[in-house]
């Protein structure tokens, strides 16, 4: 039995594809690189575009440095920012600052959001309880918030992590509620036919089921999480890129105000970079025309 298992003949293998079919795999390849170089290029260009004609406005003086900065200007402050520091101390520390508390907030902010929508969505006189204040809650304006936290929490961290959990929380929570009343109550009624509790009906068929809805609101939820850090810095710190600006805008430091917003611009691609590494991992499962990147 054991030698019949060893040398059991694999079949054939594979034919090769026509070379026709080859060739069209081939094309649509050499056109998809193409088409990423055209937008590459494109994207430089509208680059160079823009700041070769905001600094040629500035050079000639068409645009008032003063009011509207240089290219040329936030570079020299972006340089005495990492070379020299900041009134605020090190350009990094301000930067750590600022990413400690938009991460706390964007992960606080995930978690309660995904709980408490799943919960929702699965209970609906806790939804219809709970429906009033939640809403009310969301329509309370966010500057408002974090003013109020700043008078509770004063001018450290956790205000800002505060107001960060909030703008992260409604993102999160719509999308997940959302996500869990659109899952298909033909598989909840096999697995409860099969005998899952409902815990493991929520935890095996409801929240992969939600799981497209719930990741792709965490590219605006990290948005969100560093608007809310950013505000509350602006409002009242220590230290912050926040800060930071608030300061070069007191200042009347056009370029400094510029070269916070490019630090914040960077961080922000970064931490897009990463959510849509993070969608594809974990969205493996979905066709390919559903979790093809499309740039945005």
């Amino acid at each position: 039995m054991t030698d019949l298992l060893v040398n059991k003949d694999p079949g054939p293998a594979a034919p090769p594809l026509p070379a026709d079919e080859a060739a069209l795999i081939r094309t649509a390849r050499s056109r998809t690189r193409r088409r990423r170089l055209l937008i590459l290029l494109a994207q430089i260009g509208l680059v160079v575009l823009v700041l070769g004609g905001w600094q040629l406005g500035a050079s000639s003086g068409s645009l008032d440095k003063f009011t509207y900065g240089s290219p040329d200007g936030v570079v020299t402050q972006l340089k005495t920012w990492f070379t020299d520091g900041t009134s605020l101390g090190s350009i990094w520390h301000n930067i750590g600052v600022t990413m400690q508390e938009t991460v706390l907030g964007f992960l606080i902010g995930t978690v309660a959001g995904v709980v408490l929508g799943i919960a929702l969505g699965r209970i609906r006189a806790l939804a219809d309880v709970m429906a009033p204040f939640i809403k009310a809650a969301n329509s309370i304006p966010r500057i408002v918030l974090g003013s109020m936290f700043i008078i509770w929490f004063g001018l450290g961290p956790s205000g800002k992590v505060a107001l960060a959990v909030v703008l992260v929380f409604f993102s999160v929570f719509f999308n997940a509620f959302q996500g869990t009343r659109e899952v298909d109550r033909n598989l909840i009624a096999n697995a409860r036919i099969l005998g899952a509790s409902e815990w493991r009906v929520t935890s095996h068929v409801v929240l992969p089921s939600a799981m497209t809805w719930i990741v792709a609101s965490l590219h605006a939820a990290f948005g969100f999480a560093l608007i809310g850090a950013i505000v509350g810095e602006m409002l009242g710190a220590q230290a912050g890129l926040g800060q930071l600006i608030a300061q070069a805008q007191g200042n009347f430091n056009a370029d400094g105000v510029y070269a916070g917003t490019l630090i914040i611009a960077v961080l922000a691609l970064i931490a897009e970079f990463l959510v849509t590494r993070f969608e594809k991992k974990v969205l493996r499962w979905r066709p390919t025309q559903l979790s093809a990147d499309s740039g945005l």
